[in-house]
Formats: structure tokens, C-alpha cells, sequence
């Protein structure tokens, strides 16, 4: 009797072993060729599940998909994420791309509501249950409290209701989110709780930048951002089946030298499991000896990193410098960079008029304080109303400057001010909607 128990107890271990299965969401939120660095980061990303052996049907990819074969792009259909780096593009499959890359649509995916994007792209969902593991990775521009997509914002809110929806209906065992995003902190911080299985880390904390990296001088962009390539450098260096999360966390953490990397969530579950059980099928962990992993990570501290609302001006100011004198390029070139400080400016004048008139009449004396200090964001549906009628009426928060600002808007809402109060001071200095022809 004794020994058919086992029998029966190991069949159902082998059973649960073999059922259970890895899933992954991968997201690059932007487009444009400047910003060929996010989508570098995601196909990098995808490398490396793939590599270690989870399926193409258990990663679905969200990109523009307008890098590889851009008119910019020198090496037509190659990507690279790192100086005289492999091509990252290859077999990268196209589940979500253009118009189809939408917070929505990303919900719909991590929910695994397959009728909700019938027809949308692939229509590939994480069909992940009570004993599968998730992994999220994230990478775009972002501000307080929210990260951009091409089309559209997702709030740290809506992501983390999100979140919870997939614990209580049991989605997932356990689940690990990366998020490469200024201030990307504030997707996570006060919000994701301890005790859901959920295990994060963010480029930065609540109130900073994140930075973008390797400028390369052939296709004359920047080729990652900081935090991204320093934990997927380190997964392809390291023996990643003996390597836990919080390992991770903590060397992106030391070699990440421009921005605070943050955990968040059940820290506990970042000490006790492996990076493989979220980047690799079990057994299929790619092998790299330490020598190689030293040999990488020699590279992180690098000297050409910028914070991601300088991005533009610093690859256009670079071309600049290289650019013939009295040339047509060079002309070019000038009427752009002057172009892009003009448009700081009046983004800036025009968020600051409108913390002036949200102010003027209850609270004028604290102008300064809301323009110059953070606030911690706790009234979210106030600065989502905002932030959207901002989207509507004033300009796109798929741009970097506008997004570096916008805790302007988030302090107004700390200050006690209605949301209603803030839109109609919206309304009144946004008399036209600027577009960027960039």
C-alpha cells in the first residue's frame, strides 16, 4: 500500500511538471526611428526565451515593427541590440504591430481574452492557468503613473487592476514584470501588493528617468536603454538555472549607474526562484561559463548614456557634429535641433500656463511648488481625466517632453483640485492641438 502511494504521488509530480508551462508578454510601447532602441530591447528579449526553449505559442511580441525595414536603418531587416551585436530581428514573431500595439490589446493579451482580439493580429493570448508562470517585459517612454503606447497610455492603475484580475482568476502560479520607463516606479510603487505571486523591478523609481544607451554611429541611433540591456546581458552570460531573481535585481541594480532600479511586490519570491523558471523551459537554460558573464558585464559601464527626454536632441546634435560643413544635411540638421528646443519650450510654457490657471483662483500662492517639487500620485482618476483631455485638446503623450512634465499635472491633482478645474484650464490655454512632425 505504502509503495502505491508513491507511485500514485510521484505520477501526479511528473504530471505537474509536465503541464505546467512558461508564458510571456513582450511590449515595445513606441515608434519612430529614434526610438529603435525599445523595439532592439524587446527582440533581444525574445532571443533569449527563445533560445532557452519556451515556444513561439507561449510569447506573444507587441512592436510598431517600422525599425528593421526603416528607410533610416542601413542593415534593412537587421536589428542589433549592443555595438557589432548579433541581429535581434530574426524570427521575432509579429503578433500586435502598428495600429494593433494598444493598452487595450495588451490587457485583452495578459487576460487571455481571446474574443476580445479575434481578428487583431495574431489573436495569440497568454492562455496561462493555476500553474503556469508569467513573464512580462515592458519598454517605452513613460511619466508618473503611466507608460505610453504608440497609441494610447496604460495606466499604472488599470495595470495593476489588471494584475489582480489575473490572480483571482487564477492565471498564473507565479509572475515577474520588468518595466523599462521613466518613473517607471510609480507603475508599481503603493500599488502592485505583496501577497499575489507577483514579483517586479523597475529602471527607475517613482520620480526619475530612465536612460537610453549605445549610441552607434553607423545607424546613428541609440541601440538600447540602460536598465534593458543590463539584466538581458546578464541573462545571456549567466547560468541563469542558478541565478535568482533577486540576483538579477541586484547586479541591474549595481551596473545600472544612471537611474535607481526598484523591486516591488513579494520580494520573497524574487529571493526563492530562479530567473530560468521565468526565461527558460525547465531543463533547456542556456549554459554560458562565468568567465563570459564577467567578460559582458564589462561593458554595461558605459559613457554615452542619456536620460530618455534627451534622446531626440542627442542623436540629432550628434549627426550635427559629423555633418559636412555648409552642407544641405548640416542646414537640415540645425533647423531640426532648434525646432526641438522650440517645442520643449512651448510644451513647457504651455503646462506650466496651465498650472497657473488651475491655481489662480483658490490656491495662487503655490505655483512654485507644483512646477518644481513631485508629489506622490495618489489621486489617479483625477490625473487620468487630465492626462486624457490633455491627449485630446493640447498634444500627444507619446511625446518625451511632454511626458517628462507631465507630474505637473499629477501635483495639481495632490493639491486638492478637481479634476473639472484642471480640464477647463486645459481647455483655455490649449486653444489649438500642437503636432510634432516627428
Amino acid at each position: 500500500m505504502h509503495r502505491y502511494l508513491l507511485i500514485v504521488l510521484a505520477s501526479f509530480a511528473l504530471f505537474d511538471c509536465v503541464s505546467a508551462a512558461n508564458w510571456a508578454v513582450l511590449v515595445a510601447g513606441s515608434n519612430g526611428y529614434y526610438n529603435y532602441r525599445h523595439q532592439a530591447d524587446v527582440c533581444h528579449a525574445y532571443q533569449i526565451l527563445h533560445k532557452n526553449g519556451i515556444p513561439d505559442s507561449n510569447i506573444v511580441v507587441m512592436m510598431y515593427d517600422d525599425i528593421a525595414h526603416n528607410a533610416e536603418n542601413p542593415t534593412k531587416g537587421i536589428i542589433i541590440n549592443h555595438p557589432d551585436g548579433d541581429d535581434v530581428y530574426a524570427g521575432v514573431p509579429h503578433d500586435y504591430t502598428g495600429s494593433k500595439v494598444t493598452p487595450k490589446n495588451f490587457m485583452h493579451v495578459l487576460l487571455g481574452e481571446k474574443e476580445a482580439v479575434r481578428g487583431v493580429g495574431s489573436g495569440k493570448v497568454i492562455e496561462s492557468g493555476p500553474d503556469d508562470n508569467v513573464f512580462v517585459y515592458f519598454t517605452d517612454h513613460g511619466a508618473v503613473g503611466l507608460v505610453a503606447f504608440p497609441h494610447g497610455t496604460l495606466s499604472a492603475k488599470d495595470l495593476n487592476q489588471t494584475i489582480t484580475k489575473m490572480y483571482t482568476e487564477k492565471k498564473y502560479k507565479e509572475m515577474v514584470i520588468y518595466i523599462e520607463a521613466c518613473e517607471s516606479g510609480s507603475m508599481l510603487e503603493g500599488l502592485l501588493p505583496n501577497n499575489i505571486n507577483v514579483y517586479g523591478t523597475t529602471a527607475s523609481n517613482a520620480e526619475e528617468s530612465s536612460y537610453a544607451c549605445y549610441f552607434d554611429a553607423k545607424r546613428k541611433t541609440y541601440l538600447g536603454d540602460v536598465y534593458s540591456v543590463v539584466w538581458m546581458e546578464d541573462s545571456d552570460a549567466e547560468k541563469i538555472d542558478q541565478e535568482s531573481l533577486f540576483q538579477q535585481y541586484s547586479v541591474t541594480q549595481q551596473k545600472t549607474n544612471t537611474s535607481h532600479v526598484m523591486q516591488y511586490g513579494d520580494l520573497n519570491l524574487g529571493k526563492m526562484h530562479n530567473v530560468s523558471e521565468f526565461q527558460a523551459v525547465k531543463g533547456q537554460a542556456h549554459k554560458s561559463s562565468r568567465d563570459s558573464a564577467k567578460e559582458q558585464r564589462s561593458t554595461v559601464l558605459r559613457q554615452d548614456a542619456v536620460p530618455t527626454e534627451d534622446v531626440r536632441i542627442s542623436i540629432v546634435s550628434r549627426r550635427l557634429a559629423t555633418a559636412a560643413d555648409n552642407s544641405v544635411e548640416k542646414q537640415r540638421l540645425e533647423r531640426e535641433l532648434a525646432q526641438l528646443y522650440k517645442d520643449r519650450s512651448v510644451i513647457n510654457s504651455r503646462l506650466e500656463q496651465i498650472a497657473a490657471v488651475s491655481l489662480s483662483i483658490n490656491r495662487p500662492g503655490i505655483f512654485e511648488q507644483i512646477t518644481q517639487n513631485r508629489m506622490k500620485l495618489t489621486q489617479y482618476d483625477c490625473y487620468q481625466s487630465v492626462t486624457d483631455h490633455i491627449q485630446t485638446k493640447c498634444f500627444d503623450l507619446q511625446n518625451e517632453f511632454v511626458l517628462h512634465k507631465l507630474y505637473i499635472m499629477a501635483n495639481l491633482c495632490e493639491s486638492g483640485l478637481a479634476n473639472f478645474t484642471i480640464n477647463q484650464a486645459v481647455d483655455l490655454v490649449c486653444n489649438e492641438r500642437l503636432h510634432f512632425d516627428y
